[in-house]
């Protein structure tokens, strides 16, 4: 007999009986509850209460995220001191 192994690829998605945590979602669970298409849609702010991260992360700067991790302020920022484009 071949010894099989055990990798991210062949690995389960969780206990049998798991199911996602959003209503009439039949998927198993991945990651904090959700399926794999759930858990990608909280990664992104879409769903769920909790998100990963809801303030700037400019150091400092506690304003909401508006996107790309930052406020609207250094958004605005970042694109005002960028170089043209040649």
């Amino acid at each position: 007999m071949a010894d099989e192994k055990v990798t991210a690829k062949t690995k389960p998605a969780a206990e049998a009986g798991e199911k996602c945590c959003v209503e009439k979602c039949k998927q198993p669970v991945r990651a904090k509850g959700y399926c794999r298409k759930h858990y990608m849609n909280w990664r992104r702010g879409k769903i769920g209460k909790k998100h990963r991260y809801n303030t700037c992360s400019k150091e400092g700067c506690r304003k909401p995220v508006v996107a790309g991790g930052v406020c609207a302020e250094h958004k605005k920022g970042a694109t005002e001191g960028a170089a043209p484009a040649a």
